[in-house]
């Protein structure tokens, strides 16, 4: 028997985004990936033809862009399942006509693989497909890779503008279903403006990271923040899930070698990119970088076999014990676990592994502390008391790990606002923590 030869079966698998859609069965689960690897042609052609459909479910870490299909009059027709909740679907979810699994993101592979979140069919962004037939799902291998896998039908949406990336990031014109061109710019987001308290918090973390160190940066401001504070430092390493505009300045200072790096040295390892074009122009065939599914870089001890591992993730609350509440608003869902949990776990197997929950000591313009006697109730635990190791706010550094119930209440209490730590102190000793 004769193979076709990729170009030809390319060519063969060739359709319109409208027409892609009418591979999509009722009940479907659709796989699409995270952030900037969503695929908009075919979102949008969904969105158009969703009142043809029953009981698609869509489920995303992320969503970045607010699709037609985002509308709580055609849930029975399409429905956001919700992995992790970003701007576009978080009001959705607050109002109940998105819904919402929680995970660890290290373990939604297996869950797909084992079924408890099904995925019938992945939408995903793609690089051009190389002369061996194989493209690149270099915005986000994450737990797409995995839906590949079980999947009963695989549209690649593909575009000139994502990079072709090094890793366990590639899906052969064999393993796909129908192919779509598009050629729009690649979604991108630039680096967030730096506030006096962002950058305090930010000095605070960064005085603790030593040279030599590999990084898991998280989401968000004071994230990306510490990442500006470290121009001065020497060979730094990046092992995480995100990598963004901060690591490729980083990159570019030669402030990241990766050479001192135990585990994969000379390499960068995440799971899915955001930011900016020069970004996604720098992973275009850089053997500096991996792309790889989120079951490998946040697995706490694959990624805990660096040395002096940093992760840095932020949070909206932290109680007396050290529970972090980095998710919700008190029931509200905000965000999602995400990566938090795997990489705290990671960096306490590290050998000389920090790691750090970041967070402004206050929210809604000071009227509130973030520092709190207990998580408001219905808050949803992301980090527990167990895992928690440094806490920081822009009044300083608490380390809880190995320290007692009482002793981590007068550490949080001596670094959450002055306005907020006479009232902290008799709800401590209220609950017999001082």
């Amino acid at each position: 028997m004769q193979h076709q030869c990729p170009q030809a079966l390319y060519e063969n698998k060739k359709v319109s985004a409208h027409d892609a859609i009418a591979i999509v069965r009722d009940g479907d689960c659709i796989i699409v990936p995270s952030g900037a690897g969503e695929p908009p042609a075919l979102l949008t052609a969904l969105s158009d033809r969703r009142r043809e459909l029953h009981d698609i479910k869509v489920a995303q870490i992320l969503a970045l862009r607010k699709y037609g299909y985002f509308d709580c009059e055609t849930t029975q027709n399409v429905r956001h399942l919700a992995l992790f909740f970003g701007g576009a679907s978080r009001a959705a979810g607050q109002a109940g006509w998105a819904d919402f699994v929680p995970a660890y993101f290290s373990e939604i592979p297996v869950l797909i693989e084992r079924g408890q979140i099904p995925a019938d069919v992945v939408f995903a962004l793609a690089s051009p497909m190389n002369e061996h037939g194989f493209f690149a799902l270099s915005l986000a291998a994450d737990y797409t890779m995995a839906a590949v896998a079980k999947a009963r039908a695989v549209i690649l949406e593909v575009n000139p503008n994502v990079p072709f990336a090094h890793g366990q990031c590639h899906v052969h014109i064999d393993q796909v279903t129908a192919v779509v061109a598009s050629d729009e710019p690649v979604f991108e987001v630039g680096l967030p403006k730096i506030g006096p308290v962002q950058e305090a918090i930010a000095g605070y973390v960064a005085d603790m990271i030593e040279d030599g160190s590999t990084l898991q940066i998280g989401y968000g401001g004071i994230p990306d923040a510490v990442v500006m504070q470290l121009s001065h430092k020497r060979d730094l390493g990046i092992h995480t899930e995100m990598i963004g505009d901060g690591i490729l300045k980083l990159v570019q200072e030669g402030v990241v070698t990766n050479r001192r790096k135990t585990f994969m040295p000379g390499k960068m390892v995440a799971t899915f990119a955001l930011g900016s074009k020069k970004l996604y122009d720098f992973m275009h065939h850089n053997p500096m970088l991996e792309m790889h599914p989120v079951s490998f870089t946040n697995d706490p001890y694959i990624a805990g076999q660096n040395d002096k591992l940093v992760a840095i993730n932020a949070s909206l609350q932290v109680d007396l014990l050290g529970q972090c509440g980095s998710e919700s608003i008190a029931h509200l869902p905000y965000s999602g676990t995400g990566g938090q949990v795997d990489f705290v776990r990671a960096a306490n197997r590290s050998r000389g592994g920090k790691a750090f929950i970041v967070l402004p000591s206050t929210a809604k313009d000071g009227t509130i502390s973030r520092i709190v006697p207990t998580l408001t109730p219905g808050t949803h635990v992301t980090t527990g008391k167990n895992d928690i190791n440094y806490v920081v706010t822009e009044y300083g550094v608490a380390q809880l790990r190995g320290k007692s119930a009482r002793q981590r209440a007068e550490a949080l209490i001596a670094i959450a606002h002055p306005d907020f730590r006479a009232e902290l102190r008799r709800a401590a000793a209220a609950i017999h923590l001082c």
